[in-house]
C-alpha cells in the first residue's frame, strides 16, 4: 500500500507540472499577441492622425485579430467610427467592447459611448438602455446621468410624436373611409334618380308617340274631306246613317198578304208610268229650230 501511494504522488506530481507548463505558454503566447495588438493600435492612431481612414480601419482589424479580448482596440475603432459620422458602426464596435470588458471602468466608458452612438441614431429606447448600463458600474457619473436624462426626454416626446401620428392617421383613414362611403351613396343615388328618369322618359315617349299617331290620323282625315267636293262628304254620311222618321224593313215581319198586295201596288204603277210614256210618243216630240241668218 505504501508503495502504491507513492506512485500516485508521482502521478499526480507530473500531470500538475505539465499544466503549469501549458499555462505559462499560453500565457506567453497571449503577452506576445497582447504585444502585437499594442503595436498595431498605435499604428492605427498614427494613421489617424495622418487622417489615412483606411490604414487607421485595417490596422484596428488586425489588432483584434491578434487579441480578441481585447476592450480596447474595440473601443478605440469605435471611436474612430462616431468621429467619422458612421454611428451605426461605432455602436456595433462599443457594444462588443463592452461585452468583453473586464473592469468596471471599461464596460462603463464603453456604454457610455454606446448611448451617444444611439442618440445620433435617434434610438432613444436603446440609448437610455445603455446610459443606465454605463451607470451600473459607475453610478458617480454625472455626465452619463446628464445624458441619461436627456434620452429620457428625448424618448417621451418620440413616443407622443408617434401616437400623434397615429391618431391623426386613424383620423384621417376614417375620414377618407366616410367620404367613400359618401360617394358611392351618391353614386347610388344619381343611378337611381338616372334610372326613374329613364323610365318617366321611356312612359313620356310612348304617350308622345300615341299622341303624334292620333294627330297623324286627324291630318290625314282632315285631308280626305279637303279632297272631297262640297256636300259630297255630307251626303255619304247622310247615306251612310239612317234617315230619320222613316222605319227600316225588317226580313221576316211581313206577312204574305201583304207581299202580294205591295205586288200588286207595284205592278199599278209600272203600268201608269208605260201608258204615260206611250201617249208622249203619240204627240210627237217637239223639235226646237234654230234661225239660220
Amino acid at each position: 500500500m505504501g508503495i502504491l501511494r507513492v506512485g500516485l504522488f508521482v502521478i499526480f506530481g507530473l500531470l500538475f507540472s505539465f499544466q503549469v507548463g501549458a499555462q505559462q505558454q499560453n500565457d506567453k503566447e497571449r503577452e506576445k499577441a497582447q504585444k502585437e495588438a499594442l503595436q498595431l493600435m498605435q499604428e492605427a492612431e498614427e494613421a489617424m492622425g495622418d487622417n489615412n481612414f483606411p490604414e487607421a480601419e485595417a490596422a484596428y482589424r488586425k489588432a483584434i485579430a491578434k487579441d480578441p479580448e481585447s476592450s480596447a482596440a474595440r473601443y478605440n475603432m469605435g471611436n474612430m467610427y462616431y468621429t467619422r459620422e458612421n454611428s451605426p458602426q461605432a455602436a456595433q464596435r462599443f457594444k462588443q467592447a463592452a461585452e468583453v470588458a473586464d473592469t468596471k471602468e471599461a464596460k462603463h466608458q464603453a456604454n457610455h459611448n454606446l448611448g451617444n452612438a444611439y442618440m445620433k441614431q435617434k434610438k432613444y429606447q436603446e440609448a437610455v438602455d445603455a446610459y443606465k448600463d454605463a451607470l451600473r458600474n459607475n453610478p458617480t457619473d454625472d455626465e452619463t446621468r446628464y445624458n441619461l436624462a436627456l434620452a429620457k426626454k428625448m424618448l417621451e416626446e418620440q413616443q407622443q410624436d408617434e401616437n400623434q401620428d397615429g391618431g391623426d392617421n386613424e383620423n384621417q383613414d376614417q375620414e377618407n373611409k366616410d367620404q367613400e362611403n359618401q360617394d358611392q351613396n351618391q353614386d347610388q343615388e344619381n343611378k337611381e334618380n338616372q334610372d326613374q328618369q329613364d323610365q318617366s322618359g321611356e312612359g313620356d315617349n310612348e304617350g308622345d308617340q300615341d299622341q303624334q299617331e292620333k294627330d297623324q290620323e286627324e291630318k290625314e282625315g282632315d285631308q280626305d274631306e279637303k279632297e272631297q267636293p262640297d256636300g259630297q262628304g255630307d251626303q255619304e254620311e247622310k247615306e251612310k246613317q239612317p234617315q230619320q222618321g222613316q222605319p227600316q224593313p225588317t226580313q221576316g215581319q211581313l206577312s204574305p198578304e201583304q207581299i202580294q198586295s205591295l205586288l200588286e201596288a207595284m205592278n199599278n204603277e209600272e203600268r201608269k208610268v208605260q201608258d204615260k210614256i206611250n201617249a208622249e210618243k203619240q204627240k210627237g216630240a217637239k223639235v226646237k229650230s234654230e234661225k239660220d241668218w
